[in-house]
């Protein structure tokens, strides 16, 4: 049961939960039996909701559930790091679990760095420790679902997990995607107007961010009603990258290339960089 007036409803609120979640359910008894520790009520409820995958591009939920799940929830602190600290104790200000109010890992960032908990006392009072690869620290005397709902709403400063207040949170579940890159020919449009004719073709569309430097830019953002992640750029060459399940292959090549014919551009070079998706000439059926 959800608490409606908590924090899990404001974020349920604010970022909607997947149709389908990855690696989010199972056996809590033998996990926290493994582990050799009770969880967070708030954090199994997180997990059961959301399952893996990245908030707001970049903080990615540690499940104990997944025969090939690459973020695990795992105490392994002691063994990775516990050799580097006798040689660097100042490094490493906080005991790691299993050691007594040891640190436990429960969300990691596309940076490398860590969300854990400081094990110190029952699950339900545990606070929240921000470790960065860096070997910086921020302690936050909260839970998991109270932490995750200040930071996507604005109001938690964190100099080691930014954001980007002008862009609304989101979350992608963590689901195979095929990468499909094209190179572009420049066409006769500016940069701006043929960016808003290709998200005008798949809307509705989401931001999911931009980047300008000397005169190269890169813009990403998301078809909100297929879930297809895109970024356009001349920071690389002019390319299109597209991101979409195996099964939207065909759709999504139709869409995606009758919108760059809209921009103008030709098609140069289509090549898959992850996945098994083919948008070569030959492919087209």
């Amino acid at each position: 049961m959800i608490d409606t007036h908590g924090p899990l409803a404001r974020i349920i609120e604010r970022v909607p939960p997947p149709a389908e979640t990855i690696d989010g359910h199972g056996d809590w008894a033998s996990a926290e039996e493994l582990l050799g520790t009770a969880l967070p009520h708030d954090y199994k409820q997180l997990v059961e909701i959301y399952g893996r995958g990245d908030f707001w591009g970049a903080l990615c939920l540690c499940t104990p559930f997944g025969d090939d799940n690459p973020v695990r929830l795992a105490a392994d602190l002691l063994d990775d790091y516990g050799p580097m600290r006798e040689s660097w104790p100042e490094q490493y200000p906080y005991p790691l679990f299993p050691e007594q109010g040891g640190l436990l890992t429960w969300a990691v960032t596309d940076i490398g760095t860590r969300l854990c908990w400081l094990t110190a006392g029952l699950p339900a009072s545990w606070s929240i420790v921000i470790w960065s690869r860096d070997d910086e620290y921020e302690r936050f005397d909260c839970g998991a679902a109270t932490f995750l709902e200040s930071w996507l709403s604005g109001l938690l400063t964190s100099e080691l997990l930014p954001h980007d207040p002008d862009l609304a949170p989101w979350f992608d579940a963590a689901i195979p995607r095929d990468h499909i890159y094209l190179r572009l020919g420049d066409g006769a449009l500016p940069y701006a107007e043929r960016l808003q004719i290709l998200r005008a073709a798949l809307a509705p569309t989401a931001d999911r961010g931009s980047y300008e430097y000397d005169g190269n830019r890169q813009d990403h953002f998301v078809a909100t009603e297929t879930g297809w992640q895109l970024t356009y750029e001349t920071a690389y060459g002019h390319q299109l990258r597209v991101a979409f399940p195996p099964a939207d292959s065909a759709r999504a090549r139709h869409a995606v290339l009758t919108a760059v014919d809209r921009m103008g551009c030709a098609v140069q070079a289509t090549q898959t960089i992850h996945g098994t998706s083919s948008w070569s000439p030959q492919s087209e059926g």
